[in-house]
């Protein structure tokens, strides 16, 4: 494979961070519970004679409050009241942390994701569903949720999440400014830079590209997008890679686009980047496919009726897959829940069925197959696209620790603070130390 220009861009600022989140990141606001105009759906469980709060934890995002949503709405009734309070993506991860800890948790539903599940299932925290799925699959019609994305909630053969909706790294970029200077939607990293000199050289937008590239989480999950298109991954069968050619030609890649990007980039998570296509100071960026309708909201830019989407590229023209993420939100039950589990299974099971899916469209990509069309949403051709040609995700009970092990290192080589290889090699270890501590 090639290898990338990595001159920097001076000015480029790095966060003193810390690993506390895994490398997993989306954020919003909503409401305190079920919305009124939340789907409706049949929630046929058998209620207890007691009044019972079942508490439900997800944070708060257009693809996820409508799951959310219609679950409190639909499975609130007779001596039964779901609460779900309004949190942020790193408010779920320290409340994930604290109920998962000892004999009794706060929570009886919590929503995961496909990086958690195989830590939190390998330590025996969360229930495996199998037993369940088999007594209510006809039911709830789950056969037709994606086996790939069961796949991605599974560990050690058995399924501990029941998947709701994913998200693929989908790529936003504003049609008319590529139609003025005759582009078209990059296919390669030197694609990106090819077009993003095109549009600098037009001297109305000076970094034309934008990524979440946060120091405190965002960062490693795109150096792992880069990673996964060459083909490799953070581990294999356990094993760091770190040092491997794929990492490097992560790192090369990813540092040739820096000086496109805004010096600040280190402190850009996602709604920071919406916010550059917003305000039309970037005229591409790369983010998850659950803050693509935001994009086209006209409350939200006067832009909204420019903006069009595509497949992100790969690293190069020999890459296996293309530079994304899949990441595969789902429910899951908690281990030291006290109430009814066969109650909470028919209460998450109810949430992902037909209508709640449609309803979660555009704002979502959901697990049950079929419903994200190019007529449900507008960047549907492109999800439909990434999400066939992104590599899978491994399940590792050791993916998160490594990734927070790793990852103020990772800043230093992107800002250029560590070279390449010494950065490879620091990584290497700590991530050998890590595994070796499991």
């Amino acid at each position: 494979m090639m290898r990338y220009r990595t001159h920097l861009r001076t000015g480029l600022t790095a966060m003193v961070i810390t690993a506390t989140l895994v490398g997993a990141t989306a954020c919003g606001a909503g409401s305190r519970t079920g919305a009124d105009d939340a789907t409706a759906v049949d929630c046929d469980y058998t209620a207890p004679e007691s009044e019972t709060t079942v508490n439900v934890l997800a944070y708060n995002s257009s693809a996820i409050d409508p799951f959310t949503n219609t679950m409190v709405k639909s499975c609130t009734r007779d001596e039964v009241t779901l609460k779900h309070d309004p949190i942020d993506f790193s408010g779920q991860v320290t409340k994930t942390t604290a109920t998962l800890a000892g004999d009794s948790g706060s929570y009886d539903i919590i929503e995961t994701y496909g990086f958690a599940v195989p830590e939190i299932a390998s330590a025996g925290s969360i229930v495996p569903l199998d037993d369940y799925v088999t007594e209510y699959g006809e039911k709830y019609e789950l056969d037709a949720l994606d086996e790939g994305m069961r796949s991605a909630l599974s560990f050690d053969g058995k399924l501990y999440a029941l998947p709701m909706q994913a998200q693929m790294y989908v790529m936003a970029y504003r049609q008319d400014v590529f139609d003025e200077l005759g582009l078209t939607p990059p296919k390669t990293f030197e694609d990106m830079i090819a077009a993003a000199e095109a549009i600098r050289e037009q001297g109305d937008i000076e970094y034309p590209i934008a990524l979440p590239m946060n120091a405190t989480a965002d960062v490693s999950t795109i150096y792992q997008a880069a990673m996964n298109s060459t083909g490799t991954d953070f581990l294999d069968a356990g094993t760091p890679q770190f040092s491997s050619d794929g990492s490097r030609e992560a790192l090369e890649g990813l540092r040739s686009l820096l000086p496109y990007m805004d010096p600040q980039v280190t402190t850009f998570d996602q709604p920071k980047v919406q916010q550059q296509m917003f305000n039309g100071t970037a005229a591409m960026s790369i983010m998850f496919s659950g803050r693509m309708n935001d994009l086209t909201l006209d409350t939200n830019s006067k832009l909204s009726e420019e903006f069009a989407f595509a497949a992100p590229p790969s690293l190069d023209a020999e890459a296996p897959y293309l530079f994304s993420r899949l990441s595969v939100d789902g429910w899951a039950i908690p281990e030291n829940t006290k109430l009814d589990k066969d109650m909470l299974f028919q209460m998450i099971a109810s949430s992902v069925g037909e209508d709640a899916s449609k309803a979660s469209v555009p704002a979502a990509y959901p697990a049950r197959e079929g419903i994200v069309t190019e007529e449900s949403s507008k960047y549907a051709v492109a999800a439909n696209e990434t999400i066939a040609a992104t590599m899978p995700a491994p399940n590792d009970p050791a993916s998160a620790p490594v990734t927070n092990a790793i990852r103020p290192v990772l800043v230093q080589v992107l800002t250029g603070q560590t070279d390449v290889e010494a950065g490879m090699q620091e990584m290497q270890r700590l991530a050998e130390e890590t595994v070796a501590a499991k």
